[in-house]
């Protein structure tokens, strides 16, 4: 898979340990719209994806992910490569350790009507429900996003220049 871009801020010189936690993410287009989560209550999109467990690959981490976060069924046979992020920072969790986060996302539709989500507690407080964005608008917003989590600001800019990558590409 093709390397969009890294964000790393080479902040954990002296750290002995290395938490990787690879996630996938999906890329819907619908009518010209991207399907996002959008977090309500932190007022930021992101791409409908997380954390792929040991004993799944990518793909079926994709279809569970959108599922949970978003309720969409992912067609499996619509997958398709697009590029990845390498984000690299120290952890804000564990002094000691480097956080590594490959995002691999993915060119996928879904089945029209959405089903229920299952999100884990910080999704609910952060109040993420499925949008139909225009990418303009998405990239607006992330670009205005801050937050007391400098964590979470790395995170919301990486998923603003992806949305600029797919802008330029795509749209």
């Amino acid at each position: 898979m093709r390397r969009l871009f890294e964000v790393d801020l080479k902040d954990y010189e002296g750290c002995s340990k290395v938490f990787r936690r690879p996630s996938a993410r999906a890329i819907i287009i619908k009518g010209g719209k991207l399907a996002l989560v959008y977090a309500a209550n932190e007022k930021y999109y992101k791409f409908p994806g997380g954390g792929i467990h040991d004993d799944e690959d990518k793909r079926q981490a994709l279809i569970r992910e959108v599922k949970e976060e978003v309720g969409l069924n992912v067609i499996p046979g619509s997958i398709t490569e697009y590029g990845s992020v390498l984000r690299r920072q120290k952890s804000d969790r564990d002094e000691d350790t480097v956080f590594e986060q490959e995002n691999y996302y993915y060119l996928c539709e879904t089945e029209d009507v959405p089903g229920s989500q299952n999100l884990d507690e910080y999704e609910k407080e952060d109040g993420f429900m499925l949008v139909y964005a225009d990418i303009d608008e998405a990239i607006e917003v992330n670009g205005r996003y801050t937050s007391e989590v400098f964590f979470n600001e790395v995170m919301i800019g990486r998923e603003k220049r992806v949305l600029e990558i797919i802008r330029a590409e795509m749209f």
